[in-house]
């Protein structure tokens, strides 16, 4: 049984299809297709998840490929770094991205019960067995994958938590560099940044992520004085589509525990989103191909429980540890002048290099 049909989610249905698994059950509370408010954007190591999972191509026409970043600092340098013609990474709207894992789940055999809402566990002599629902509905299983978000009920860790905030909205005919994304680090939002995601040629969504301990920051006035520094000329004419939207988003740099006698946590349930950049996409999927390679070798008995379970701790450790420090770090810099020493030797190409491939891969 697994918790939410997020990429999280599907993505564990889908790998424990391929690894033979059967007799698998999503729940959710919300039916598909579902509007999911996210910056929508597809790192390199989202798409190579994608292509492992069979879903890519079924994906790709439904994306918008980037092959290039506009970059500006905290000191207000800019630079574009440009990969050529070939797209490095992608913007997939939620709704749509997760209809089609969700879809491509289903096609294996995944069962779907949708209006599920999740509210107790069933647990019999320390181990989880099912989930109780808020209207009594009952589902058994051997194994739980909590799948949920952030602020799932269901979570083994109970370490340091550290949240931060976005808010954002589309508008129709603005004007952009096709295919480039641009990434905005200013001191309205520093240590994070503003956005603008081109969704298709004439659609983008624009949008800032901030910390907030306190709680005394008013995003919508926030927002408000960032488009108005940086894209006030560019929305002249352009139009609104809906409201603008917001979440918050909750990261740690430490994984783990994630799993106790039959359940299994994936994706931000786990708290596996990037302290640097807000992705969580990519963690989201890995961890639940993690989780099921995990489940199938323990139903296949070709490992123990307790040896699978630990080298699913370590494997997400080992995956996603090492780019959240670097994370942390490139968090710090930006409160120093390198990033704008780095953005303003541009025309070295080494340097504009490294940068790339330091932004590619956090």
């Amino acid at each position: 049984m697994i918790i939410g049909a997020g990429p999280a989610g599907s993505a564990t249905a889908l790998r424990l299809a391929q690894r033979g698994v059967e007799d698998v059950t999503i729940v959710d509370l919300h039916p598909f297709p579902r509007h999911k408010t996210c910056g929508s954007g597809l790192s390199p190591r989202a798409i190579h998840t994608l292509e492992q999972l069979g879903v890519w191509p079924s994906v790709e026409p439904i994306s918008y490929p980037i092959s290039g970043l506009r970059l500006v600092t905290p000191g207000g340098h800019e630079t574009y770094l440009s990969a050529g013609d070939k797209a490095q990474a992608a913007i997939c709207l939620r709704h749509d991205l997760d209809y089609e894992m969700h879809k491509h789940a289903l096609e294996r055999g995944v069962t779907f019960v949708p209006g599920f809402a999740a509210s107790e566990a069933i647990v019999r002599n320390n181990r989880w067995v099912g989930v109780r629902a808020r209207d009594g509905a009952e589902i058994r299983a051997d194994w739980i994958v909590v799948a949920n978000g952030a602020h799932s009920r269901f979570s083994t860790c109970d370490g340091p938590k550290h949240t931060i905030h976005t808010i954002m909205g589309w508008w129709e005919h603005v004007g952009y560099q096709a295919h480039t994304l641009e990434m905005i680090w200013d001191p309205l939002t520093l240590p994070y940044y503003g956005w603008l995601f081109p969704e298709t040629s004439t659609r983008v969504n624009i949008g800032i992520t901030y910390e907030d301990g306190t709680e005394r920051k008013n995003p919508r006035d926030l927002f408000a004085a960032f488009l108005h520094k940086h894209y006030a000329a560019r929305l002249c004419g352009a139009t609104q589509i809906g409201k603008w939207k917001g979440h918050p988003i909750v990261y740690t740099y430490r994984t783990g525990p994630l799993s106790s006698p039959g359940r299994v946590i994936v994706g931000e349930a786990g708290r596996m989103t990037h302290p640097a950049t807000g992705e969580g996409i990519s963690q989201a999927m890995r961890s639940g191909m993690f989780a099921a390679d995990a489940i199938a070798e323990i139903t296949s008995g070709a490992a123990s429980e307790r040896q699978a379970l630990g080298r699913y701790d370590r494997r997400c450790a080992n995956s996603f540890m090492p780019s959240f420090w670097a994370g942390g770090l490139f968090r710090s810099v930006l409160r120093t002048p390198l990033l704008d020493c780095l953005v303003r030797a541009k025309n070295m190409p080494v340097v504009k290099a490294a940068t790339a491939r330091m932004l590619a891969h956090m």
